[in-house]
């Protein structure tokens, strides 16, 4: 790893990153390093920077410049308006998975008092974000990495979400339990592909993107024991690759659930997939 020198101002501070740090990353860090705005980066350049702030900005830089995504080194991510603590248990929430949020808000629309489930939570940031906007809800969140729990339970306390935790696989510790609607963005990256070891994936955890041949090993798993987990007229929704969305629906589909379809992402990709337990919808 690099290393760089302690800047004394601002104008020294980004010219430290050109070359080797995107110009946006090296803002953020140095924004987050120094506690300025951005407006004060733009307007200041010849603002002196406190030694501690230039040291911490240095050592940021050395771990881009290495690799490491913004996220793990700033120990957060915005999602949903909300700032999510992160670890290098848990993946890092990408905007395309608010898409995942607005589908269950949707579709939870005009159930009183439902009872929600996120498989896999990682950093809690789907659970959390609907329990705030569902203020009613009950949302129990599952994950086979107590690390990553961990982190989704401080999340929940931070933010003031009312969540229950379970450790486990998928639905394994649901066993009896039903949910009006089921969200889960699993892994479904190609365990092949070569995106795994390049950019910011290089550092997330491979168990959290990875699963199978095709990718669709673990979204198998979750269709095929949904059912058992669902109130009649329940939903299942599951994030997946930008060309995975025909394979989803068909899972779907063999395993029984109606009004299956896929929504779409900001720039247009079919994101999210999902259907709804066969039954008349509770009253």
């Amino acid at each position: 790893m690099s290393v760089f020198p302690a800047p004394a101002t601002i104008a020294e501070a980004l010219a430290l990153a050109q070359g080797r740090v995107a110009r946006t990353d090296a803002r953020i860090l140095l924004r987050e390093a120094a506690g300025v705005s951005d407006v004060t980066i733009a307007a200041y350049a010849e603002r002196v920077l406190p030694v501690e702030h230039a040291a911490r900005y240095a050592a940021w830089l050395a771990r881009r410049e290495a690799g490491e995504p913004v996220a793990y080194i700033l120990g957060w991510r915005e999602f949903y308006g909300r700032r999510f603590a992160l670890s290098p248990a848990t993946l890092i929430p990408r905007p395309d998975t608010e898409v995942l949020v607005d589908t269950a808000l949707a579709c939870l629309q005009a159930v009183a008092a439902p009872r929600i489930a996120d498989l896999g939570t990682g950093s809690g940031a789907i659970a959390v974000t609907l329990a705030l906007e569902r203020a009613d809800a009950e949302v129990w969140a599952t994950d086979f990495s107590p690390a990553a729990l961990a982190v989704a339970a401080r999340n929940a306390q931070t933010l003031g979400a009312r969540l229950t935790t379970r450790e486990g696989s998928w639905f394994a510790p649901l066993a009896g339990e039903r949910f009006h609607l089921v969200a889960s963005n699993p892994p479904y990256i190609a365990a092949a592909d070569p995106h795994l070891a390049q950019g910011d994936l290089r550092f997330e955890p491979a168990t959290a993107l990875a699963a199978g041949a095709d990718g669709l090993d673990d979204i198998r798993q979750i269709v095929a024991a949904a059912p058992d987990h669902l109130h009649t007229a329940g939903w299942l929704l599951m994030e997946h690759g930008y060309d995975q969305a025909a394979a989803v629906r068909s899972l779907l589909a063999a395993r029984g659930f109606d009004e299956v379809q896929s929504w779409r992402d900001l720039p247009g990709i079919e994101r999210v997939s999902g259907g709804r337990l066969p039954g008349r919808r509770p009253a």
